[in-house]
Parts: structure tokens; sequence; C-alpha cells
């Protein structure tokens, strides 16, 4: 290749990576300013799960066996609904609020759906083992944690319908009653 001709695709390289990262400032400054903003399409539902590696596949599957394929924003957290309400995850706590409210700006979903699932290293780090030895008190405990978690958005959104269930490790579900 010439020298003319390497300077002249380097130039362009560089033009076009200077593009690419004042495209993406200005578009982070116009969610920071509250910039009304909007993306195309929209989204039926916020998904909030837990991050396990282990379930990973079968939170896709129940979304889709909900109809909601390509239809809703995911946030993923340790813990799901404890991670979203604890103390002890203050931080996650926050990041979760936001992301709600940028899927409710951007997105207009109607409802949040939160998917906790059985043997959460999260719930026995923030409650302790015992907490969680049984399978009854397992779901009594995500249980109170969901409903406290529906309870949060509904104070906030009274718009949003808030839908829980708790999954096992084989991907089964049972739904939660959070009212």
């Amino acid at each position: 290749m010439c020298e003319g001709c390497s300077t002249k695709a380097r130039d362009g390289a560089i033009a076009r990576r200077q593009f690419m990262r004042l495209a993406a400032a200005g578009a982070g400054a116009g969610l920071l300013a509250g910039t009304p903003a909007a993306a195309s399409g929209k989204a039926r539902a916020l998904m909030l799960s837990c991050m396990d590696y282990r379930l990973v596949d079968d939170f896709v599957r129940f979304m889709e066996d909900k109809g909601l394929h390509d239809a809703y924003d995911h946030v993923t957290l340790a813990g799901a609904s404890l991670g979203a309400i604890s103390d002890r995850f203050a931080a996650w706590r926050s990041t979760f609020w936001s992301h709600l409210d940028v899927a409710i700006q951007l997105h207009h979903i109607e409802e949040v759906i939160v998917l906790d699932h059985r043997d959460c290293g999260a719930y026995k780090l923030a409650l302790g083992e015992e907490a969680v030895d049984t399978p009854e008190k397992e779901t009594l405990v995500h249980t109170e944690m969901m409903r406290t978690f529906a309870l949060a958005v509904k104070q906030r959104h009274p718009e949003l319908a808030v839908r829980g269930w708790l999954m096992a490790l084989d991907g089964t579900s049972e739904e939660v009653r959070l009212a």
C-alpha cells in the first residue's frame, strides 16, 4: 500500500473513532441531562432476575413461555428482589431504581416481573444459611422479599403491575402471590 493511502486509511479510522466517541458521549449526556429520549419499539415488561449462571437459559425460556420474546428489558442482580431492596446491597438498590426509571421512559413498560430462585447464594450471604435451610423457610423468605419489593415498586410507580415467581434449579417455577 502506498504511503499516502495508508495515511488516508489511518486518518479515516481516527475520524470514525472520534465520531463514535462523540456520539456515545452525546447520547449519554442526553440521558444524564434529563433530555427526553425515545427508543424504537416498546417493551411490555422489565424482568428482574438473579445473576446465577445456572438459570440464565431458564430465565429466558420463562419469559418466552409468557409470550414476551423480545418484549422485555432485563436487570440482573444477585438475589433479584433481595438485591433490589436490601440495605446490604444499597448500591444495587440504587442501580435497580435507575434502570426501572429508564425502562419506563424509553420503553414504556407496563409491568415488572421478578424471578427469585431456590438455592440462592445471595440470600445465604445476606440472611444466613439458616434462614433458607428448608424448602418451607426458603419459600417464606422469598415471598416476604418479593412482597416488600412489589410494595416498593407500587409506591414509586402505581401504574405498574408487579408479578413474582420462585424458580427451582430445574427451571420450573411457581407464582408467588404478591398482594
